[in-house]
C-alpha cells in the first residue's frame, strides 16, 4: 500500500488531526481499473460539494487529480482520497483557519468477490440510519452506523445487508446504494435526509436514461423492496451488483444489469 500525506510519502499523520479525533472529514474511494481514474469528475465533485457543507476552503481539484494519479501503485488499482480538516485543539470547535489534510492510500485491485458475477445474498440490517439533512448525501468519515449493521453477519452468510432509517424507509446496503425492479419500473430511494449519493448509483441512473428508462427516487418501505422483481446494488469498485436473494427469497437478474456492466467496461 503506498501513502501520500498533502502530496508526500508518509508512514503517518498528526495524531491531533480532526479526522482521527471526531470524524471531522470526507473521503471518496476511486476505482482504477485501466490506469484512468473512473468517474473521477464525479468523485470530486461530491468531494467538493461535501468540503462547502462543512465549511472548508474551496478545494484544489488540480492538485487533487495529481496526487491520485502520483498515488496510485500500477493501472489497475484503488485509491483512497482522505479530506480532514486537519490538526486542532481539544474541543469540537473547528479552528477559524483551517489547513485540510489530504491523505491517499493505493491499494492493488482487488479480487472480486465470489457472488460478483452469481448475485449477491442479501437480508435486513437492525442497525438503523441517523437522519440529518447537512450530511446526507456525502460520504463523510463517520461511519459506525454501517460499522455497526457489517457486524451483524458472519463470512459466508450474507453478502450484503439492506439498511433503513429511523422511520423505516429502506435507504442503500451497508456499502452500496440501492436500485429496485417494482412493477416494471426503477425506483431508488430518495437521499435528501441520510445516505451517501454514490457515483455509480448516478452513472447506472443515467445509462438508464439513455435507454430509455427513467429512475424514481422515492421514499422506499421494506414492503416497497420486498415486492421488487429484481434488486441492484452499485458501488464504486463493483459497478451494477445484481441481488439473487432478499431474505432467502430468490431474485432474477435483470438483463439491464448485465448490459450496464458491459458498457461499463468498455468506457
Amino acid at each position: 500500500m503506498r501513502v501520500l500525506v498533502d502530496g508526500r510519502v508518509a508512514e503517518g499523520i498528526d495524531p491531533l488531526d480532526r479526522g482521527l479525533h471526531y470524524g471531522d472529514g470526507l473521503f471518496e474511494t476511486i476505482a482504477v481499473p485501466d490506469g484512468r481514474p473512473r468517474l473521477l469528475d464525479w468523485h470530486l465533485e461530491r468531494l467538493a460539494e461535501g468540503a462547502r457543507r462543512l465549511g472548508f476552503p474551496p478545494l484544489d481539484l488540480a492538485l487533487l487529480r495529481a496526487e491520485i494519479a502520483a498515488a496510485c501503485t500500477g493501472p489497475r488499482c484503488v485509491v483512497k482520497l482522505l479530506l480532514t480538516r486537519g490538526s486542532g485543539e481539544r474541543g469540537y470547535r473547528p479552528p477559524r483557519h483551517a489547513s485540510p489534510r489530504r491523505i491517499l492510500m493505493a491499494w492493488d485491485w482487488p479480487e472480486a468477490p465470489a457472488a460478483a458475477s452469481t448475485g449477491a445474498r442479501v437480508g435486513w440490517c437492525r442497525t438503523r440510519l441517523g437522519r440529518n439533512p447537512r450530511l446526507a448525501g456525502l460520504k463523510h468519515l463517520n461511519r459506525l452506523e454501517q460499522v455497526l449493521a457489517r457486524a451483524e453477519w458472519q463470512v459466508g452468510e450474507l453478502d450484503e445487508g439492506l439498511m433503513s432509517d429511523d422511520r423505516d424507509r429502506v435507504i442503500c446496503a451497508t456499502q452500496a446504494n440501492l436500485l429496485a425492479r417494482i412493477d416494471g419500473r426503477w425506483a431508488t430511494p430518495a437521499l435528501d435526509e441520510c445516505g451517501v449519493a454514490g457515483v455509480m448509483r448516478r452513472a447506472f441512473c443515467a445509462w438508464l436514461a439513455g435507454q430509455g428508462a427513467e429512475v424514481a427516487e422515492v421514499a422506499l418501505s421494506r414492503a416497497d423492496v420486498e415486492s421488487a422483481s429484481a434488486l441492484v446494488l452499485t458501488n464504486a469498485l463493483l459497478g451494477a451488483w445484481p441481488v439473487r436473494a432478499l431474505d432467502g427469497r430468490p431474485l432474477a437478474v435483470d438483463p439491464a444489469v448485465r448490459e450496464f456492466n458491459a458498457w461499463l467496461a468498455r468506457s
